[in-house]
């Protein structure tokens, strides 16, 4: 909290190479603080940090709007095409501490793509790659974030009808993080509707934690 009027929320965002995570904390952030391309090697090679300005709208207390400020912190993927699992590892629990280490994460963020099914070693090491990051109440401070749920709009799904069609992995997934999922069109800016959509999402899911930071 940085005064009685204005809330602050700490997110982090984790998923593999070409899924769209600089893209998603871009969108999140209102900004492009992140670089994000297509390219045939990872593009994120350390962690940093972006703040959005004061966004209005999206949050009240006790009758009286609050300004919401958002902190996203991006991160090398895992796997990593010029990196150790334990570079990223260090790398990223390193960036948490300084940047986080007084106030706490709310809520990371595990940034998968709709349009790509999520195979069980993949599932398997993405998971045991969290626990190492937030010990063993990471389940409780994670949402899944699917980027390009445009692509798979395109080829007919709602999201409704995307999770009946989806694997019994990913739904596992989902069943270990009490279903904290959202969808985010792949675009390179985002409606300001579509973001306060996200933004209120995310602070349902930090409300059921009561506020908690990891």
């Amino acid at each position: 909290m940085a005064d009685s009027n204005e809330m602050t929320i700490n997110l982090v965002v984790l998923g593999r190479t070409q899924t769209g995570k600089s893209a998603a904390g871009n969108s999140l952030l209102g900004s492009s603080d992140f670089e994000s391309h297509r390219s045939p090697s990872s593009v994120t090679t350390c962690c940093s940090l972006g703040r959005s300005c004061r966004i209005l709208g999206i949050i009240r207390r006790n009758g009286c709007e609050l300004a919401l400020r958002v902190r996203v912190l991006d991160t090398p993927s895992y796997p990593h095409s010029g990196l150790s699992k334990e570079q990223v590892r260090d790398s990223v629990r390193s960036a948490l501490a300084r940047h986080f280490g007084e106030e706490g994460l709310h809520l990371a963020l595990l940034v998968l793509r709709a349009d790509v099914p999520l195979c069980p070693d993949e599932s398997n090491h993405t998971i045991q790659f969290i626990q190492e990051l937030l010990g063993p109440t990471w389940k409780d401070f994670t949402a899944v974030l699917f980027t390009h749920a445009d692509k798979a709009e395109e080829a007919g799904f709602s999201e409704d009808a995307y999770l009946h069609s989806a694997s019994s992995t990913l739904l596992s997934l989902l069943s270990s993080v009490q279903h904290k999922y959202i969808f985010l069109d792949n675009q390179k800016s985002i409606l300001k509707e579509q973001r306060a959509t996200v933004l209120r999402k995310l602070l349902n899911f930090i409300r059921q934690n009561n506020y908690q930071m990891l």
